[in-house]
């Protein structure tokens, strides 16, 4: 995304309308909000990237893709469009509403011919130096469009109502030709765009037009680095060093900057005056039928559309930001110290880095630094893939989360093209379980309970299972599924390629079509793991017969979890299920089945940033025997000076792990006893109560 420069922030809302409440859909679930379904739709917006587009500092489009986000004006109470530069076509065929037509009697929505002659209203403004029927009210507007059907030349027309006949007369023979193309009644005799590019009137300056080539992204088979170029005196360069340091980032950065250091956007509408709300008698009907038939309410001007736009003030964050130094907005990555961020406030941050992680993650100025380090290092990758993993040791910042989550995964390649060569739409048999999954799957969240987010869902799931013949798709594969989505909502393709990724890493063989000695395995290394770190609950688990089951963390806390746990080896999951059942380990320990069952079918709160802590220390205290399966991914080659990393898990421990012949444990419950044989000893073992400490040279003597 282009940085903001000298351009301001704003912005402009409107209603959905409202869907009846006693109303399901054909699945017997509620109807999706209409807002739910804009807020969709709306995402697509977000990656569309074109010098011409108002977000790059010159307004030339503005407030663009309102009718796509409302489903082509079904999902407002008001006419998409302003009424003077509507196609005849367009007023002719009125307002639609799908809960008043069958879906075979909705008209076909507006097309590129109708921008055209939009386009030639426009142009005629131009030309002739004012706006068109100013004089006249909507309807009569509307009326006049309609008639231009039976005038034999509409530019004539259009000069003789507003009286500049003249000028029109002094126009260019192929400007004049240009306006009668894009003003043509009828659609069909109207010219495409590209129809339209080839008039005369472009002959001269089409050579010198450069089609805008969209930068190549992050993942991707081409060079990044292919036009990059630097200027030839450099030292002018640095001459023009502009101070403003925040204009240099991306509106997506400084947006979310600004909501972190008070921002509020529906405040600044409500003060505004754009968002007004009414006191609930006020909305009430006067008279009121048995059968549920109202009268007497009036309308409610707030669902008609207000496209004032809001400026908003960057005063507060410039304010928040006054003390951070020109050299925190540039780290260098080669230095090392560059890992901890320069400021004029350096301690403050450093104290900062020291918090728990839900205050690092709403402190400004701490995030302003994670975030441009975080940038520049993904810039790099793969080249500074090490220090990646390195800083995300300490925390991932929320905005930079998906691409980290990637780079973490060791995505690389033209993922894009891969995932686009793949058959997402042939009808296979997994498709029924798939339509039946997705609507349970995290709907508390309005981006994934979207129909635009179902569709998403839809086709990463099923490219992943066409793309993998040798497995199949259970039930969990959605829940694994929208992390990845919900980060990379506008990139299905990386989506994609973060769960390929992750799967075989940390689910190899899960999704067999026959995977019970998999998870058979996966379950015993588990309870071996639970009987390694706490013998007692280990015990009282097996007595009342009761295995942990699979439970599904909201998303925010999945988040915290999965940050650190893509840290790790395949192991790290049965940290993190140790760790988790020590929290509950009272209420489990004074609990039989029936009550663990009912624990488990509600989990209740979770600490993530304490589980995070101690799933760490129990992955460093566990030797990597202890967590040996057979059916785990086999081991990847570890990397040689080419600089890529190896598969190690990136936590650090105090001892060095014993070599697996070193190590020998047994359990002996039988009485109460644990024998150890080892060839090392740091005094760990004697501070145990009633262990038996054999040294391993006498172990089988």
């Amino acid at each position: 995304m282009f940085p903001l420069k000298d351009a301001e922030m704003g912005a402009f809302t409107f209603f959905a309308s409202a869907l009846p409440h006693d109303v399901c859909g054909s699945n017997g679930l509620p109807l999706t909000p209409n807002s739910i379904k804009i807020l969709g739709r709306f995402q697509i917006l977000k990656t569309i990237t074109h010098p011409r587009l108002c977000q790059y500092g010159h307004v030339k489009l503005a407030k663009f893709g309102l009718y796509h986000m409302t489903a082509y004006g079904d999902d407002v109470d008001f006419p998409i469009g302003y009424p003077s530069y509507l196609a005849p076509e367009v007023i002719a065929q009125g307002i639609f509403k799908t809960s008043d037509h069958v879906p075979s009697e909705k008209p076909l929505p507006s097309g590129p011919k109708s921008d055209v002659w939009s386009l030639g209203i426009i142009l005629f403004e131009l030309c002739v130096g004012r706006k068109l029927f100013q004089s006249l009210d909507i309807s009569e507007r509307l009326k006049f469009l309609l008639t231009l059907d039976c005038v034999d030349d509409t530019i004539i027309v259009l000069a003789e109502e507003h009286g500049c006949l003249d000028i029109i007369k002094e126009l260019p023979e192929t400007v004049i030709n240009l306006l009668k193309k894009c003003l043509t009644f009828h659609p069909s005799k109207r010219p495409t765009p590209d129809e339209l590019m080839q008039d005369n009137v472009f002959s001269e300056v089409l050579p010198l037009y450069t089609p805008f080539i969209k930068p190549a992204s992050l993942f991707s088979s081409s060079l990044r680095c292919a036009d990059l170029t630097l200027p030839e005196d450099i030292s002018q360069l640095c001459k023009d060093i502009n101070n403003d340091y925040l204009a240099e980032r991306s509106i997506e950065e400084v947006y979310y900057l600004w909501c972190l250091a008070g921002g509020d956007l529906e405040k600044e509408l409500v003060n505004k005056e754009i968002i007004r709300s009414k006191p609930p008698i006020c909305t009430l009907p006067n008279f009121l039928f048995e059968d549920g038939e109202s009268f007497g309410q009036g309308r409610d001007r707030s669902s008609l559309l207000d496209d004032t736009t809001v400026t908003l003030s960057l005063c507060q964050l410039r304010n928040r930001l006054k003390d951070v130094g020109g050299e925190a907005f540039y780290p260098l990555l080669e230095d090392d110290q560059s890992n901890l961020p320069h400021s004029n406030s350096n301690n403050e941050l450093s104290a900062a880095a020291t918090l728990p992680l839900i205050i690092r993650e709403r402190d400004t100025e701490y995030q302003l630094n994670r975030i441009i380090l975080f940038d520049r290092l993904l810039k790099a990758y793969p080249y500074k893939k090490n220090q990646i993993w390195k800083e995300a040791r300490v925390d991932i910042p929320p905005l930079m989360r998906g691409l980290t989550w990637a780079a973490l995964l060791g995505v690389e390649g033209a993922i894009h093209a891969k995932y686009d060569a793949i058959d997402k739409d042939t009808p296979i048999p997994t498709d029924r379980q798939i339509e039946v999954d997705i609507p349970r799957c995290h709907q508390y969240d309005e981006l994934l309970s979207s129909p635009e987010g179902h569709a998403k869902f839809r086709r990463v799931l099923k490219a992943w299972v066409v793309s993998h013949p040798d497995l199949v798709y259970w039930q969990g594969l959605d829940s694994l599924c929208a992390p990845f989505l919900y980060l990379n909502f506008n990139n299905e393709a990386l989506a994609y390629a973060c769960m390929s990724a992750f799967i075989p890493k940390y689910l190899y063989n899960f999704f067999l079509k026959d995977n019970s000695h998999v998870i058979q395995e996966y379950l015993t290394v588990f309870s071996q793991m639970i009987a390694f770190h706490d013998p007692e609950l280990s015990n009282h688990l097996n007595e009342i017969g009761f295995i942990p089951d699979v439970n599904v963390f909201p998303l925010h806390k999945i988040f915290h979890l999965w940050d650190t746990l893509l840290l790790g080896n395949s192991s790290f999951p049965f940290c993190i299920g140790v760790a988790i059942l020590q929290q509950l380990r009272d209420r489990l320990l004074a609990n039989g089945f029936n009550e663990c069952i009912l624990l488990f079918s509600d989990l209740p709160e979770i600490d993530i940033e304490r589980c995070v802590r101690e799933s760490i220390n129990l992955f460093c205290w566990t030797p990597k025997s202890a967590t040996y399966r057979q059916h785990a991914q086999p081991p990847k080659p570890t990397s040689d000076s080419s600089g890529v990393r190896s598969s190690t898990p990136y936590f650090p421990t105090e001892c060095p792990d014993p070599p697996k012949t070193d190590l020998w444990v047994f359990f002996f419950f039988f009485f109460h006893c644990l024998l150890i044989l080892c060839s090392y000893c740091h005094g760990h073992f004697r501070q145990i109560l009633e262990c038996i400490a054999i040294p391993f040279s006498r172990g089988f003597s």
